[in-house]
């Protein structure tokens, strides 16, 4: 399975990816690695020089302020998120960078920009017997030192303006959730694939459990269903696309 352009992408689960760019940078996305399907654990991790984390939600936010806290990465992320991690991380806000969707950042050497996703975001707040709000969802757009694009959807239902996505922002690879329930399933996500005009898909968030039952199998077929020619990567946990 393989995409070129310098890259690698390992998937660590749920909506977890580690990218190693052609600068040799690493980049974590939504870091749960504590997730049941994931091959490595948050204490294995050794380099994150860029971390991403699209929504407040446990399973993704997941491992992501210890991994912070121990490896220093360049934190960009939605400005309600950033001012609660300036007071949880030691680099406080010379380490995170906030910023909102429309605008983009440069950070460890690429470049960020910050996308809209159609779902929630509030996690449970167990001390304060409340929910937790971290800031609207989000999905990213990252532009690697060779000019390849990756558009990382977090959570998210398909939705039109995935074509302002494709037109603004021009995503090569897609890394979009298909499992259902909780984000958009397989039918949904071909639609996403239309929209957005995208030549690779990594389908995330699904297979985790039980409810997220949405396949890379439905995709390809949907997808076809639909005519495109975009290549759906049939991945598991642990397999790396270069």
């Amino acid at each position: 399975m393989a995409i070129g352009r310098d890259t690698s992408i390992t998937w660590l689960g749920h909506a977890a990816v580690e990218v190693r760019t052609p600068g040799d940078k690493v980049i974590l996305f939504d870091p749960w690695l504590g997730n049941p399907k994931s091959p490595r654990s948050a204490d294995s991790q050794d380099r994150c020089d860029l971390l991403l984390v699209t929504h407040g939600h446990g399973d993704h936010m997941g491992d992501a302020v210890a991994l912070a806290a121990r490896l220093r990465p360049a934190w960009p992320c939605i400005h309600e998120m950033s001012l609660w991690l300036a007071r949880r991380l030691p680099g406080g806000s010379d380490q995170v960078a906030g910023f909102n969707k429309g605008g983009t950042v440069e950070a460890a050497g690429v470049r960020v920009s910050m996308v809209h996703a159609d779902h929630s975001a509030g996690d449970w707040n167990a001390s304060e017997e409340t929910t937790l709000y971290l800031g609207e969802p989000a999905g990213f757009v990252v532009e690697l030192e060779n000019g390849f694009r990756i558009y990382h959807a977090g959570d998210t239902a398909v939705f039109g303006d995935m074509a302002l996505i494709r037109d603004l922002f021009k995503p090569d690879l897609a890394m979009l959730p298909i499992g259902g329930h909780y984000t958009m399933d397989p039918t949904a996500a071909a639609l996403a694939v239309e929209l957005l005009g995208v030549r690779h898909v990594l389908p995330i968030h699904w297979g985790t459990f039980p409810a997220l039952a949405g396949t890379p199998q439905q995709l390809q077929q949907a997808v076809a269903a639909r005519g495109l020619s975009a290549e759906v990567h049939a991945w598991n946990p642990g397999d790396t696309i270069d």
